[in-house]
């Protein structure tokens, strides 16, 4: 228990963000840095994107949860490892598993995209399913460890699953240097939990903005009320952003350290997502083009000189990315907007 007027020790710390770098070292992808002079003339910045759709099983979400079930003991990896997520953490904790000798259980809502199902069997996972809108994934998650003797690793509410993540803003940051705004996807916020550490630490002027749904303004709602808030299970093409709430331990990372948190409609997201295909030669998965959508439609307000955002994944099958997306040469819906604007409509 934290003393009164004592400052209570950080979640993580920068040490930890370098410890995960270095186990992280030749098992995790170090995704390249793109550019692109069409996307700078757009939002009138030099934005360098992390694309992360380049990282093993398609996300970031491998970082965190290799991290996690790297630093479990013998003998708790010997007993398996149990975890719920709508699809990106599951496959990595699949594989995760799979590549330290060990099982995994994984809870899915019965809705996950079937690419990330069909992904997280192909690790050799075991599933078991629950209906998110009516269910909580985490009571049966927590009678499964207990039932079976299994690690349970979360999906962000856990200090090595953030330190994990945080190694996405660490390499950004050794490639390219000093930004003046990193603008992060945030779901349950183990991300920006990471990577917002790693950053203030490093260059503690940067401005951290995380990047959430429209329908999921869980953790924007979270800042302004100055404690945790609780939404409806959010209905929104941004299925790994569709959490009720943050976590306990990855809000109070970014209480502390996240400067602003905005948000972006589903046709927002969409457009990125065209956006990416068309101009960066990239697919994303709606999740992963949150921040990409906020840049493009000036939600993260005036933008300073060197931007970074974080592209988290690309984990969406083809008949689902053309069903986002529309046929080809339809107007996106940012521009429709932009001409009703125009003419006072």
């Amino acid at each position: 228990m934290t003393a009164p007027g004592q400052v209570p020790s950080p979640v993580v710390t920068l040490d930890d963000v370098r410890s995960a770098a270095a186990g992280l070292t030749g098992v995790a992808h170090r995704t390249p840095v793109l550019r692109s002079r069409t996307l700078d003339a757009r939002v009138g910045a030099e934005v360098f994107l992390k694309c992360e759709n380049f990282q093993r099983v398609g996300a970031f979400k491998f970082r965190g949860a290799y991290n996690a079930v790297a630093r479990l003991t013998p003998a708790q990896r010997a007993a398996g490892v149990v975890a719920y997520s709508s699809g990106n953490h599951a496959q990595a904790v699949a594989l995760a598993a799979r590549e330290l000798g060990t099982t995994a259980v994984i809870v899915m809502p019965e809705d996950a995209p079937r690419s990330k199902r069909d992904a997280t069997l192909g690790y050799g996972a075991e599933i078991v399913t629950y209906d998110r809108y009516a269910g909580d994934p985490v009571p049966l998650t927590e009678a499964l460890a207990v039932e079976r003797g299994l690690a349970f690793i979360p999906p962000f509410d856990h200090a090595d699953v953030i330190a994990g993540q945080g190694t996405v803003a660490l390499e950004l940051l050794e490639e390219v240097g000093p930004l003046d705004a990193l603008v992060v996807p945030v779901g349950g916020g183990g991300l920006i939990a990471g990577c917002a550490t790693a950053a203030k630490a490093l260059h503690p002027d940067v401005r951290v903005v995380g990047v959430e749904p429209e329908a999921g303004d869980d953790t924007k709602r979270s800042l302004e009320a100055g404690r945790l808030v609780t939404v409806p299970v959010p209905r929104t093409v941004a299925d790994g952003q569709a959490t009720p709430s943050p976590g306990e331990l990855t809000f109070s990372v970014i209480r502390r350290l996240v400067d602003q948190v905005v948000l972006v409609s589903d046709d927002e997201i969409r457009d990125a997502m065209r956006f990416a295909f068309e101009h960066l030669k990239i697919v994303t998965e709606p999740s992963g083009a949150t921040a990409l959508a906020a840049l493009l439609n000036g939600r993260v307000g005036d933008l300073p000189a060197r931007v970074g955002a974080v592209v988290s994944g690309g984990n969406v099958d083809a008949a689902r990315f053309a069903e986002l997306c529309g046929p080809v040469g339809a107007q996106p819906a940012s521009a429709a907007r932009r001409e009703r604007r125009t003419e006072g409509v």
